[in-house]
């Protein structure tokens, strides 16, 4: 059975905290424990001009709701994402892939259902995440509601077209980093 993908949609006792705003922290403050994927004492400069010239990873840009897949200093792709609403915004900062799942489980919030490989999965075919304090987790991920891509709408994960999360899952593997622009 695969890993149950937490804390992404309303529940009746959700993630209820503003979201993370993760930032880079000082190489000259110990930083108290950081979230899990997070890549302290880096700004995004210094990761991107440190990676070897063919390392992929994602560039996500708040401001416009995309994400972008380098390869070395090759833009391969970019999508248009959800990000996280007012009270629940996605963390910004400099992450690592920490998880990755094909039909991601997800547990019905009232009836405690698990819904897998469903049309009715709001965490559609693909997982990627990148942020956990151990309990609820944020990535990117498929959806059912198509309609949503785009939008502010989501409790800090990055919502994507199901087509198009199966095309980044395959480009990603765990360690790939993220970063997250306002």
């Amino acid at each position: 059975m695969a890993a149950l993908a937490t804390g992404i949609f309303p529940s009746p006792t959700p993630f209820r905290r503003r979201s993370p705003q993760i930032q880079i922290q000082s190489a000259t403050v110990a930083p108290k424990a950081q979230p899990s994927g997070f890549v302290a004492a880096q700004s995004a400069k210094q990761v991107l001009h440190t990676l070897p010239l063919h390392t992929p990873r994602l560039v996500v840009d708040l401001s416009d709701r995309q994400v972008h897949f380098y390869h070395g200093d090759q833009l391969k792709a970019s999508y248009t994402v959800a990000i996280g609403q007012d009270g629940w915004e996605t963390p910004e900062g400099t992450f690592r892939v920490i998880d990755r799942q094909t039909y991601p489980l997800w547990e019905h919030p009232i009836t405690k259902e698990l819904i897998g490989n469903d049309p009715r999965n709001p965490l559609g075919t693909r997982w990627i995440s990148f942020w956990t304090d151990g309990v609820h987790s944020i990535g990117f991920h498929g959806t059912n509601r198509d309609d949503s891509v785009g939008q502010a709408v989501s409790h800090g994960c990055l919502r994507m077209l199901n087509a198009d999360i199966e095309v980044l899952y395959d480009q990603v593997q765990m360690g790939t980093p993220v970063i997250v622009r306002p």
